[in-house]
């Protein structure tokens, strides 16, 4: 396997290279990432016919207050391009599991709000979404390995975010 540079930072800094030990680290987690989203996905699609995005913007906006969010904000937290969940959204207003409302602090800017069939839906979706949860990774690993995955790309989480 090759060696591969990371490119000068921003501040012109040269950035040293990374290992293979720390690239197959990160290969790996690419890897689970994928396979773990496929696999919930499949068993969404399935079992619900919902896609992992669309249970994504649902259970995101259950947790919001009043069940609402700003697109932009929704967006942001489900990692979607704003045309993305522009989309998703068209869908989810046609199914009636979601509504969009103008924002009442900015007449530009609109909600995506959870409707009660929404709710209902996702509540029918999340034993699926849990069980694959479960079944792929928690019981996968011990308490210790779940807790320092946790606390790692917690990690992450908060430096990057």
């Amino acid at each position: 396997m090759r060696s591969v540079s990371s490119s000068p930072a921003a501040s012109g800094r040269r950035r040293r290279r990374l290992t293979a030990d720390e690239l197959e680290a990160w290969r790996v987690f690419l890897r689970a990432h994928a396979l773990l989203t496929r696999r919930l996905e499949a068993d969404l699609v399935a079992e619900q016919g919902m896609s992992l995005a669309s249970y994504d913007v649902l259970v995101t906006l259950v947790d919001a207050p009043a069940r609402s969010l700003r697109m932009t904000e929704l967006a942001d937290r489900v990692l979607i391009s704003r045309s993305g969940l522009t989309r998703l959204v068209d869908r989810l207003e046609r199914d009636g599991l979601v509504r969009r409302e103008p924002a009442p602090d900015d007449a530009r800017g609109l909600l995506a709000v959870l409707t009660d069939t929404g709710y209902d839906r996702l509540r029918r979706a999340s034993s699926t979404h849990l069980r694959g949860i479960d079944e792929y990774v928690v019981s996968r690993l011990t308490t210790g390995e779940l807790l320092e995955t946790g606390r790692v790309l917690g990690k992450l989480v908060d430096r990057l975010d």
